[in-house]
């Protein structure tokens, strides 16, 4: 009985063991059949590209040229060796001697070059690689140059930003394959990259250096233009060094660019552009174009200046009775323009009143962007009764248009809007939009100014250049010089108050000649006192490049 039970419980060990060893040939079978058909096609390829590596190669970015064909922002060719290390997939290691190795084993990048740097830093703006958001996406405005890469360098500021599709190129690649060491066996495939197009800008590198020079050491905004409103020249101070965000990130390069960013006079932010400022006097060419063409004024309108103009308890002062202690007398236009008479533009303002001064603010284009070809542009405030109403919640008194005539009180614009009101006199009552890209197409309105208009409104400019004007004692540019005359000049000088006392921003506008103008220039410094004293020289020394180095020089 007991040989049996022991028989029995054998025979059951041995199905026992049977039965697992068949579940593990089953299991077996099931896993090579995975592998090998079911996944076989994954296994494949995860066991290739272990062996093959794509190696991106860099396209380069188009090149920034000057209206001459100068060239202001190019590329700079790095080699590097590729380490095809299998933890990390590949790197860059720096050459330290070019010739030891084969042309094979070495990979092409690019660093961008900004050869005048801060002289021409808020027109080319700078590079940065893409944020981790951007990784592997397209850039809906520009498809065709494919998906953003880590490390791809895109463009930030300025014209790096405003034409980056245009400037960027298309990466090519190379297919290598690897041992298991990381070392290179051989190529089995090559996609040549496509350089970026290059930007021809509409920017005189002459005049841009003029103006990076005389503006150094200042907080100030320049801008240079043709009567098509080609930008000839545009500088913000201060400025900064853009080649510093495309430099490798060591602790001194870091160091310097967080200094940019914590600097408190904003080297980086575009005064010309996104800096709003009261007009000062400037704004006067509004006042008179609007009293003029809403014929609150005749042409031959006089007025005697005493040297202030008193409502209730409340003074206006000319600025030449405050300093000097001294009146003008009984005044035209374009006297009143020479000398800048705030009495006479504090009646002109009463006479044409506030809304006619508003809506002719804005036929100017002085309360929206002007759509300049930069990113970052800002519009400026033209404020209204509606506008205080709203904001202050205080009435408009007589008081707010005095200051509005003038430019002061809550208006305030940048730099190129205020460019623009120049522009319409010196173009006979056209409204241009400004451009860098040489490419682009003029872009004017006509805001119908009367020529009687605009012809008084000049012979006042040019007076303010001639003898007697605000601008003379500075600008005496034909008088003095001994080359071929060039015509006369047609200018307005523009004095603007900031909230410290005794403390005044200067502006200065000018276009030549007067009768048929080539250039038209303006120029703010902050915080720089008589516009006539700090920006006319500035405007002299464009004018001498233009007209007498450049334009004699050609002919």
């Amino acid at each position: 009985m007991q040989s049996l039970n022991s028989s029995h419980q054998q025979s059951w060990l041995v199905w026992f063991y049977k039965g697992i060893l068949l579940l593990g040939i089953f299991i077996l079978v099931g896993r090579l059949i995975e592998v090998q058909i079911i996944k076989g096609k994954y296994y494949q390829t995860l066991a290739e590209n272990n062996r093959l590596r794509h190696i991106p190669i860099t396209a380069p970015r188009g090149k920034i040229l000057d209206r001459n064909g100068q060239i202001l922002v190019d590329n700079l060719k790095e080699k590097f060796i590729m380490d095809f290390s299998p933890a990390q997939g590949f790197l860059k290691k720096p050459i330290d001697n070019e010739s030891d190795i084969a042309e094979a084993d070495l990979t092409t990048s690019w660093k961008r070059k900004y050869s005048f740097a801060e002289t021409f830093a808020h027109v080319s703006g700078f590079l940065g690689e893409v944020n981790p958001d951007e990784v592997n996406k397209v850039d809906p405005h520009c498809p065709q140059k494919g998906v953003n890469t880590l490390g791809t360098l895109v463009g930030r500021l300025g014209l790096e930003k405003q034409y980056d599709c245009q400037l960027k190129g298309i990466d090519g690649e190379e297919l290598v394959e690897v041992d298991t060491f990381g070392n290179k066996i051989r190529t089995f495939g090559r996609r040549n990259p496509i350089p970026g197009s290059d930007l021809t800008t509409t920017i005189d590198l002459g005049l841009q250096k003029i103006l990076a020079t005389h503006l150094a050491g200042h907080s100030a905004a320049a801008i240079i233009t043709t009567v098509d409103s080609e930008i000839l020249a545009l500088h913000s101070s201060p400025s900064y060094d853009p080649g510093l965000f495309t430099s490798s990130h060591d602790s001194s390069t870091n160091k310097e660019i967080t200094n940019i960013f914590s600097d408190p006079t904003l080297p980086m932010f575009n005064r010309v552009i996104s800096g709003t400022f009261h007009p000062g006097s400037i704004f006067k060419l509004v006042t008179a174009t609007a009293a003029l063409e809403e014929h609150a004024i005749k042409d031959d309108f006089r007025y005697e200046d005493t040297g202030s103009i008193k409502i209730n308890e409340f003074t206006y002062n000319n600025w030449y009775f405050t300093q000097y202690g001294q009146v003008e007398g009984l005044i035209d236009l374009p006297k009143a323009l020479s000398r800048s008479t705030d009495t006479f533009f504090y009646k002109v303002g009463e006479h044409a009143g506030i809304d006619n001064l508003v809506a002719w603010a804005k036929k100017f284009g002085l309360s929206q962007p002007t759509g300049i070809d930069l990113p970052g542009e800002v519009g400026g405030l033209i404020p209204s009764p509606d506008w205080k109403r709203a904001t202050k919640g205080e009435n408009w008194y007589l008081g707010n248009t005095y200051h509005f005539a003038i430019g002061q009180g809550d208006i305030s614009i940048t730099p190129i809007e205020t460019h623009l009101i120049a522009s319409v006199i010196a173009t006979n009552g056209k409204l241009c939009t400004p451009f860098l890209n040489k490419e682009q197409k003029v872009s004017c309105q006509n805001l119908n100014i009367s020529p009687k208009t605009i012809n008084l409104i000049k012979q006042g400019m040019v007076r303010a250049c001639s003898p007697g004007g605000t601008a003379y004692p500075f600008f005496d540019f034909v008088a003095k010089t001994d080359k071929p005359p060039i015509g006369q000049a047609a200018c307005k000088t523009g004095t603007a108050e900031t909230f410290e006392e005794d403390i005044t921003h200067a502006w200065f506008t000018v276009f030549a000649p007067a009768d048929n103008p080539e250039i038209i220039a303006t120029f703010l410094i902050e915080k720089g006192g008589e516009g006539s004293k700090v920006a006319a020289p500035i405007a002299r020394d464009i004018l001498d490049y233009w007209f007498l180095h450049k334009n004699y020089q050609n002919n």
